[in-house]
């Protein structure tokens, strides 16, 4: 038996469907199943058919289309009759010399009834010696005169004992011959757009792996209200693949363009245009819209300037092309008159079509009109939508009128709609000459706006005019200074460096040109962030700090603050140094620790909210702020969304806009990976590190990396190599947990020897650094090369305090060897390995270390009758509507296993059924179904917390 492709979220549907035409004999029954255009009724019809043939079931095609004569009863007979010769029963002369006695003698009659009444009886008698069912697919297609005949068969001389299912679209008002069908079938089964979960079984099914989140989110909102069709969605998709935009990172396709340009296939799906019959011009108008509506906002009194006259005919008949669209559904317009395209993918498709008409020239028109009637800075001012079709219109506009307009449109907006303020910044510098005197003041605008809103690469966008304008004024110009300051900000928080392969010399030139500038830009080496060292002098300790006064109580930091944030890299004494310079209240000790926590990971985010509290704008969506929330996700031990943040990095980072790439972010996913198990993806991410990286973080996993993979007499001689070269550069911070890993790695290979030297390098670097995180791994190292077990208990103290789970489940490891109660610590260290997912290669040190000890190991029941993040996902899905045939495929598992999970759900949370279920779960009231003291979500080994989010989240720890 041909195998089929099983079909995503309609399971219910195929099942009622087959039960109709499984039902020969006495109890016949007649359906009709209806949906929307794409929805899927033919593929629900022929999985049908398929299972009840399975069953034993003959089921036959009343196929319409190749049916001869004239339309109506004669049509319908023919189609019949090809039907009747399919059943082989040495009947069939008999039956179509019935039918064709009938039709001869009613020839001259006006009237199909005998015609009809015969075709029932005839196919009536073949179901008694073959039963059968009768399938109709298309019936909206039907002419309208065969549809009322077919009507007329099934109501009035139903063929007994012969089941028959119907497929088509709602059926219209206007068309009788269809209404005649609905009012003859017993039932109709109405085919509802699938669940966001069945559309993401769907894409994963269509690019046959594991999709990341965030590109379902894309393809369901370039939907609409198409967002569970299947045939739309199947068409993003080609459309995706045929770009070649997706790409494939830790088994996951992922979204390497921006959201706004998903489209359909040049095969537009019929639910999207209803109307098959369009024509030419028509057509022209949506492709024309598309292209605009792409670029600016476009209101009904913009559509007088499509015409290249405006005259009164062209305009009326535009209006009737628009009025058409709008009736099928393909336009909409609101209370105050937008225009928008219902389903952004098939804009997105459109505006692939060539053009008769030159849509720039529109732009043009409808700025031209509004600036003539009202001067050009007043329309900038009034009606400041105008600047996205004056920038779109381009040369076609002088400068004279657009450059006004654009300044006065972007005052206008920058506290309303700053984002379309932002952009008109943009234009109207681009169209600015360098030399003139509104330059400096519209960047230093521009900046700070994009400064304000956390909009980093919208200010990397300024990089050209501020070039321009550097050299064009005196660098020393204190708007010129500002720009530049916080262009140099916007190029750490994107991961672009201004001296990297990407840019120019000229960058590098501009950066020399203004030192503040330059310093800010130096902390990329500090954190990480530069591949290689960006030659920028640090923060000098001899600055006068008030030449920057000003900016102390702004978002940029001051020079004193700016040496803080270097110096937390490196010796406590320079670190001391620099705090000394801030006034006393200005950062506690606490606050000093996390500085110096957030320089160990290289998180600039996090050491900017630190020390700039309040003043911090945030680190928006920024690949300096999606690493933050990948940092506290880390510590925190939720790995599992630590994951995927570095997936979203490094899809942004590939997708060709200002955002960069995060290297730590890579080295922090390779060793997750490792000590997962997993060495192939820890080494696909390792090789995407530079070797140049000189950050701790970066070189601790290559340790880890190429240790468990092999080669550990190299990664061994490197890791020192790495030690040096962090020691040379300045980056102290973090480098104790390198040591403490080549201590570790040389116990393992019984070689105390170099234990010994890690150790020893350890103090000298504690000694520099008297770092609390340094304290905690040299109490560390001393407990393993020592084997003292007080040295590791006030370790696991001071590290559950400050909430590191990995490092607190080193030392439980540890302390199962050499502390007095190994039972408890065993106990607690396969607790978090079992949250973190360690991999098999530390589980199995873990059953050694046991064995000397001589303690079992912990069976894995469930001590808490809490929810756990497998629970919630699965009663997520359970809410969405999803089948557990769906549930098991998201989840990875056997239809069984969701069954036995949903049983203990049910027992546990006193549901008795999947509605009460889901109910509970979004009413809030499931939490209190769940029995006394078992841990609530967000509790517990598995918590059932959101990931830490960089847009949601407040910047700190």
């Amino acid at each position: 038996m041909q195998h089929r492709t099983p079909l995503i979220g309609r399971d219910d549907d195929v099942k009622d469907v087959a039960e109709t035409l499984r039902s020969t004999g006495a109890g016949a029954r007649t359906l009709l199943l209806t949906g929307g255009a794409g929805t899927g009724k033919t593929a629900v019809l022929e999985h049908a058919r398929a299972a009840a043939v399975q069953d034993g079931v003959k089921v036959l095609r009343l196929d319409w289309e190749e049916a001869e004569g004239p339309a109506g009863a004669t049509a319908l007979s023919d189609a019949v009759c090809r039907v009747l010769a399919k059943i082989h029963d040495g009947r069939l002369p008999a039956r179509i010399t019935a039918v064709r006695r009938v039709q001869l003698r009613t020839a001259d009659r006006d009237g199909d009834l005998p015609v009809l009444s015969v075709l029932g009886d005839m196919l009536a008698d073949a179901a008694q010696y073959v039963p059968f069912a009768l399938a109709v697919d298309d019936v909206e297609r039907i002419p309208e005169r065969t549809a009322d005949a077919l009507g007329l068969l099934l109501r009035v001389f139903r063929p007994a004992g012969v089941p028959v299912v119907t497929v088509g679209r709602p059926p219209r008002a206007e068309h009788a011959g269809h209404a005649q069908l609905l009012a003859a079938v017993d039932r109709v089964h109405h085919l509802a757009p699938l669940a966001p979960a069945d559309v993401a079984a769907l894409i994963e099914q269509r690019l046959q792996g594991p999709v990341e989140p965030d590109l379902v989110t894309a393809v369901l909102r370039s939907l609409g209200p198409l967002a569970g069709n299947p045939e739309a969605v199947l068409s993003v998709l080609t459309a995706l693949g045929e770009r070649g935009t997706l790409l494939e990172l830790d088994g996951q396709l992922c979204l390497t363009e921006p959201e706004d340009r998903l489209r359909f296939t040049t095969a537009v799906p019929r639910a999207a245009w209803p109307d098959p019959a369009v024509d030419d011009d028509t057509l022209e108008l949506a492709a024309v819209l598309a292209r605009l509506l792409h670029h600016a906002e476009l209101r009904l009194t913009d559509l007088d300037f499509l015409p290249p006259r405006h005259d009164g005919p062209e305009v009326l008949a535009v209006a009737r092309r628009f009025d058409r669209l709008v009736a099928d559904g393909v336009l909409t317009t609101d209370a105050d008159g937008l225009i928008a395209f219902a389903v952004p993918a098939l804009a997105g498709a459109l505006r692939t079509r060539p053009t008769r008409q030159d849509v720039r020239a529109v732009h043009a028109r409808v700025a031209q009109a509004r600036a003539d009637r009202l001067g050009a800075a007043a329309t900038g001012a009034l009606e400041p939508r105008i600047a996205d079709h004056v920038a779109a219109a381009g040369p076609l506009l002088d400068d004279a009128l657009a450059v006004p307009l654009l300044l006065a449109a972007a005052r206008a907006d920058a506290r309303i709609r700053w984002p379309r303020g932002a952009r008109a910044y943009r234009s109207a510098l681009r169209r600015l000459p360098p030399h003139d005197a509104r330059t400096p003041g519209a960047l230093r605008d521009a900046a700070g706006l994009g400064l304000r809103h956390a909009d980093y690469g919208g200010v990397l966008e300024l990089g050209e005019p501020l070039l321009a304008g550097l050299a064009a004024h005196p660098v020393h110009q204190p708007e010129l200074v500002f720009a530049a300051r916080t262009w140099a900000l916007a190029s750490l928080h994107e991961h672009r460096s201004p001296c990297g392969g990407y840019t120019d010399p000229r960058y590098r030139a501009a950066l020399t040109a203004v030192p503040a500038a330059a310093r800010l830009a130096a902390l990329g080496d500090q954190y990480g962030i530069w591949p290689t060292p960006s030659g920028q002098p640090a923060a000098d300790a001899t600055e006068e700090t008030t030449r920057t006064t000003a900016t102390r109580t702004g978002p940029l930091p001051a020079p004193a603050e700016l040496r803080l944030l270097a110096a937390a890299a490196g010796p406590a004494t320079a670190l001391e140094d620099a705090r000394r310079a801030l006034p006393a209240e200005a950062l506690s000790d606490d606050a000093l620790e996390r500085l110096r926590l957030a320089a160990a990971y290289g998180d600039l985010a996090g050491a900017l909210q630190t020390v700039l509290g309040d003043r911090y704008p945030g680190a928006g969506h920024s690949t300096a702020g999606r690493y933050h929330a990948m940092i506290r996700n880390y510590l925190a031990g939720h790995w599992d969304h630590a994951l995927p943040a570095a997936v979203r990095i490094e899809a942004r980072g590939r997708s060709g806009g200002p955002p960069g790439v995060a290297h730590l972010a890579r080295a922090l996913a390779a060793e997750i990976h490792c000590f997962r198990g997993d060495f192939t993806r820890a080494q696909a991410w390792l090789d995407l590190v530079p070797d140049t990286v000189a950050h701790p973080l970066a070189a601790r996993a290559r340790l880890v990396v190429r240790h468990w993979s092999g080669d550990a007499d190299a990664a061994r001689d490197q890791a020192w190599r790495d030690v040096a070269r962090a020691r040379e550069a300045g980056l102290l911070a973090g480098l104790e947990r390198l040591l403490m890993r080549i201590a570790a790695f040389g116990l393992m290979r019984d070689d105390p020897d170099e234990a010994r030297r890690a150790l020893g390098e350890l103090e000298t670097l504690y000694e520099q650094t008297a770092s609390p995180l340094c304290h905690e791994v040299l109490l560390i190292v001393r407990g393993l090369v020592h084997r003292d077990a007080d040295s590791l208990l006030a370790a696991h103290r001071l590290v559950q305090r400050r909430g590191d789970l990995h490092l607190a489940w080193l030392c439980c490891n540890h302390l199962t060897d050499i502390g007095d109660d190994p039972r408890t610590w065993l106990a607690e260290a396969t607790r978090i390995a079992h949250r973190l997912h360690i991999g098999r290669h530390a589980r199995t040190q873990l059953g050694r270390t046991a064995q000397r000890r001589n303690v079992p190991l912990p069976r894995r029941r469930p001590t808490r009758q809490g929810l756990t993040a497998q629970d919630v996902r699965l009663i997520g899905l359970v809410a969405e509507g999803a089948t557990n045939r769906q549930i098991a495929a998201r989840l990875a598992c056997s239809e069984k296993t969701v069954e036995q999970r949903l049983t203990r759900l049910f027992q546990r949370t006193g549901c008795r059924s999947r509605v009460e279920l889901a109910a509970a779960w979004l009413d809030g009231s499931l939490a209190r179904r769940l029995p006394a003291g078992a841990a609530r979500p967000g509790t517990d080994g598995a918590p059932a917390t959101p990931p830490a989010d960089p847009a949601a989240a407040t910047p700190g720890w």
